[in-house]
């Protein structure tokens, strides 16, 4: 198959909406198959959704776990080359040696094949949901250390992943390192995600001035949990471009460079920014303890 034909501006994407289940190797079938549907449709990237290689009881975790590289990348490598695509990888559960616990990581990989980036899940899908479940991430994973971006033909893309949406502060920070695509692919609640998914996502495009492809898992798995699915991309404006049916599948969209340089242009919140009037409040009372003050609060 001949590769898609990269554009200064223009990047063809493509988010993959799946139900993983407790059957890693079902999982990896169906992922490897609409990652060649994605391709035949012209995206020159294309993004998983978060722990698709297994969404089950946490106790199976660290039996689906691999280290990175590994068996399931290498295939994901084939596929990349193969299509001559960027293929981000969503997550997986990765185990490193001699750590207890493992990591919620992402990779990407690029038309060769080869790993350009890696990134692990920050924060720690650790909620209680009154009167649906309980969940505790920390229980099972360790959380990354480390903010990540990388290129895509010139382009700045960065990385997070499901929970980290919550958390502004990361994706200022990718923004301001020159990202104008951020991948999140996630596996939201329902419960949250039908209040929350679209909200949230929208929210990040728009006061980072960037592009969003967020996709999702859909769907009921082991132990009766349910994710919300509805895969989006998502403009700097704030439009939706594309979003997924409850099903499992693709959304393609074209990201435009040339409207997010207008929409930063007339809307300049990133140069707008006053970073010396900002301070996070336990600086500050750390600072006034030093100098013997209180801080109300």
């Amino acid at each position: 198959m001949a590769s898609p034909t990269p554009s200064d501006d223009l990047l063809r994407v493509a988010a993959v909406q799946m139900n993983s289940r407790d059957d890693k190797a079902a999982n990896v079938e169906t992922a490897l198959g609409l990652i060649d549907r994605a391709a035949a449709a012209g995206a020159r990237l294309v993004a998983l959704p978060e722990v698709w290689t297994y969404l089950g009881p946490s106790e199976g975790n660290r039996d689906a776990a691999e280290p990175i590289p590994g068996p399931t990348i290498e295939r994901l490598a084939e596929r990349a080359r193969r299509h001559g695509i960027y293929l981000h990888a969503g997550s997986v559960y990765e185990s490193r040696p001699g750590e207890p616990l493992l990591r919620n990581t992402t990779v990407v990989l690029d038309p060769d094949g080869d790993i350009v980036a890696r990134y692990s899940k920050i924060h720690m899908f650790d909620v209680t949901l009154d009167g649906v479940a309980a969940y505790r991430e920390s229980e099972t994973n360790a959380p990354g250390d480390e903010i990540v971006t990388l290129e895509v033909d010139g382009i700045t893309v960065g990385l997070a992943i499901c929970y980290d949406l919550r958390f502004p502060e990361l994706f200022r920070i990718l923004a301001l390192r020159g990202a104008e695509v951020i991948i999140l692919p996630a596996a939201f609640t329902l419960m949250t995600g039908k209040d929350h998914w679209e909200v949230l996502l929208r929210a990040r495009a728009i006061e980072n001035g960037v592009f969003m492809i967020a996709p999702a898992q859909v769907g009921q798995y082991p132990l009766g949990n349910w994710c919300y699915g509805r895969s989006m991309i998502v403009d700097p404006w704030g439009t939706t471009l594309a979003m997924a049916p409850d099903a499992e599948t693709f959304v393609t969209a074209e990201l435009d460079r040339a409207l997010l340089r207008r929409v930063r242009r007339q809307v300049p919140s990133l140069a707008n920014r006053m970073p010396d009037r900002y301070a996070w409040p336990e600086l500050e009372r750390d600072l006034a303890r030093a100098m013997g003050r209180t801080i109300a609060g």
